[in-house]
This record gives structure tokens, C-alpha cells and sequence, in this order.
């Protein structure tokens, strides 16, 4: 069995994942996290489900201690507090926060080294397949082809791009062996002048309930070609993060993706 821990238990993403670990074959839920302030802190972890997991939420680090594994949707700041304590316990970790700066990054990365850790943008099976597909695209598409990324989410996002907008602008900058802080476009506004040849640019929307709605489009004279990935249901996150924990059972360290978990790589 793999006794999976979970972050932000009472939030929409936290409850998506405590069922899907309920449901998994060869998987038990062993911890349920939350913030303090949370009036969530105490109850049962499946009580939203009206079932009994035996677990409740709570605020406490120290109920990682004999986890296998612990996924964290929730936010840099508190991600960066769990990877301390999962260091500490020994537990691995799933990420899939986004909007960390380069320090936090960097933190993820050192601590691979003493557990294993897959971080991804994305969790989402069908978004991995995407940023293969768009390694493909990138190569043959080089030159003479604008790059832009369109991205929409739901009204509470609170970081743009999306982590997994950036996710796949890097896919097509690396495929066309360029660093996408040099080339990246984030903002236009005003009387910007033509477009500079080999940027990629990004645009954000923010509305409504959204879940995720990503296309990658190659413009080129006379064709343009749309990749695109749009989700409907946030379970897609959340059986691929039973995959990822599934691929770390007995590993010791090191640092993934789901690129490496799918075996695209």
C-alpha cells in the first residue's frame, strides 16, 4: 500500500485528490493537511463525501511522519514549509504549485537530493502529451513561424501565466535550443512595433470557473497551426497525480517530472 498524505485537504483540488486516493487500488490516505486557520481543521478528511477516511485534518507537520508520499497543490509559500517537513520525515513529494520564484525552485531541486520529488506544472496526462507534441512542432517549425501561447483560467488564479503556460512555452524554446527567458513576450501594450522575429509570447484571461484551457499557436504565412488542450474536470490532475505517486514507490531521491512518470522522455 501507499500511504499518501495530502496538502490543502479542505480546498477543491484537496478533496479531488483525497477521493481519488479513497478510490485507488494499492492506496491509503494517511495524513490530510490544511492551514490552521481552516475550520476544516479537525474534521474527517472524506466527511465531504459523507464517508469515514479515519483521518482527520489537521495543521500538524509532524502527521507526515510515516507517509510515503505527499501531494502539494497549494501555494509556494506553504509548499516551501512542507518541503522542509517532508526533508525532515523522509517523505516524498508530488508538486504541482505553480508561481514559484527562482529561490523556491532552486529549494525543490537541493532537496531531490535527499528525497524524490516530482514537480510538474501539470499533472494532467493529456498536457504531458502536448509538450512532447510540441517539441516536435518546435523543431520543425523554427523559422518562419511566430510563436504565442494563449492561456485561460478560472477568476481566483492568482499567478499568469499559468505555470503550465510556461510549462510548454519552454517546451518550444528548448526543442529550438533557445532559453525562454530571452525570448519570452509577456506584456504588450501600446504602440509596440512589429513583432520581433523568435519570441514566443504569452496571453492570459482570467474568468469565471475555468478549469484550464491552453493552445500553442504557429503562425506562418499563408498557414497557422493550434495545438491545444482544454480541461473539463480537475480528476485529470488527480489521476495523474496517483500515477506520479505510483512512480516514486521506493525511490530515494531525485527530482522528475511527469514526462519522466508517463515515460515520454
Amino acid at each position: 500500500m501507499i500511504r499518501i498524505a495530502i496538502a490543502g485537504a479542505s480546498g477543491r483540488m484537496g478533496q479531488m485528490l483525497i477521493e481519488a486516493v479513497l478510490n485507488a487500488d494499492a492506496c491509503t490516505l494517511h495524513a490530510a493537511l490544511d492551514r490552521a486557520s481552516s475550520p476544516a481543521i479537525g474534521q474527517d478528511a472524506a466527511a465531504f463525501l459523507g464517508r469515514s477516511s479515519g483521518v482527520a485534518i489537521s495543521a500538524d507537520l509532524k502527521t507526515l511522519a510515516g507517509a510515503d508520499v505527499l501531494i502539494d497543490f497549494t501555494r509556494p509559500e506553504g509548499t516551501l514549509l512542507h518541503l522542509a517537513a517532508c526533508r525532515e520525515h523522509r517523505v516524498n513529494m508530488i508538486i504541482g504549485t505553480t508561481g514559484f520564484d527562482e529561490a523556491g525552485s532552486a529549494a525543490i531541486e537541493a532537496a531531490s537530493t535527499e528525497i524524490a520529488i516530482v514537480h510538474a506544472y501539470n499533472m494532467s496526462v493529456g498536457v504531458n502529451l502536448l509538450v512532447k507534441l510540441l517539441e516536435v512542432a518546435g523543431r520543425a517549425l523554427a523559422t518562419g513561424y511566430d510563436v504565442e501561447v494563449l492561456e485561460m483560467h478560472h477568476r481566483m488564479k492568482v499567478d499568469a501565466p499559468s505555470g503550465t503556460a510556461l510549462m510548454l512555452g519552454r517546451a518550444v524554446a528548448d526543442a529550438q535550443g533557445r532559453d525562454l527567458k530571452d525570448c519570452a513576450v509577456y506584456a504588450r501594450e501600446g504602440i509596440t512595433g512589429e513583432r520581433e522575429a523568435g519570441t514566443i509570447g504569452f496571453a492570459t484571461l482570467r474568468g469565471g470557473d475555468v478549469i484550464g484551457d491552453h493552445t500553442v499557436i504557429f503562425a506562418g504565412m499563408g498557414e497557422r497551426i493550434e495545438i491545444s488542450h482544454k480541461a473539463s474536470n480537475r480528476t485529470i490532475y488527480a489521476s495523474g497525480s496517483i500515477r506520479a505517486a505510483r512512480f516514486l514507490q521506493g525511490r530515494q531521491n531525485g527530482f522528475f517530472d511527469m514526462q519522466d512518470v508517463l515515460g515520454l522522455r
